[in-house]
């Protein structure tokens, strides 16, 4: 399933997280792709909020993995620099654990993630919106279909 909306101020995109926070789960996978400064890491910052993490949020870029203890906790991953060196890195106990791992540029290790996690493109318009695409497979679906409902009302 997926769902397209337009996201026009930050609080639009706070909302999102919100929906997005209800619905996690041990060992939640967020996909997130999009180019350079479109609103990655501003959505992950909502989405820690949402989380009842008070840590400042900023891209692990270089770090490629960041760790915000919660209740549940979130594991932040920017993979873009691993996109042309391989998986030298022991992602998989993040990726599989039991924690919330949101994955910037996780198309550059499609092969390390199971077929099931949310997949989030946030585009750019010529009028500065966010057009945000969201699709989802098995369980995640179900999430699909409650940020479309819930973000429209």
């Amino acid at each position: 399933m997926e769902v397209t909306i337009f996201i026009k101020s930050l609080q639009d995109t706070e909302k999102l997280a919100k929906i997005i926070s209800g619905n996690l789960f041990p060992g939640f996978i967020l996909g997130l792709t999009g180019d350079l400064g479109s609103g990655k890491t501003t959505f992950t910052k909502y989405l820690a909020k949402n989380m009842g993490i008070l840590d400042i949020i900023n891209s692990p870029t270089f770090t490629i993995l960041k760790i915000y203890n919660s209740n549940l906790d979130l594991y932040h991953m920017d993979v873009y620099r691993l996109e042309n060196i391989g998986y030298d890195y022991e992602l998989d106990d993040y990726i599989y654990g039991e924690g919330v791992s949101v994955i910037e540029w996780y198309q550059y290790i499609l092969n390390m993630l199971p077929k099931e996690l949310l997949k989030i493109a946030i585009n750019v318009n010529n009028s500065g919106e966010r057009v945000i695409t969201i699709n989802g497979e098995g369980r995640y679906e179900k999430i699909v279909k409650d940020i479309s409902y819930r973000y429209s009302n």
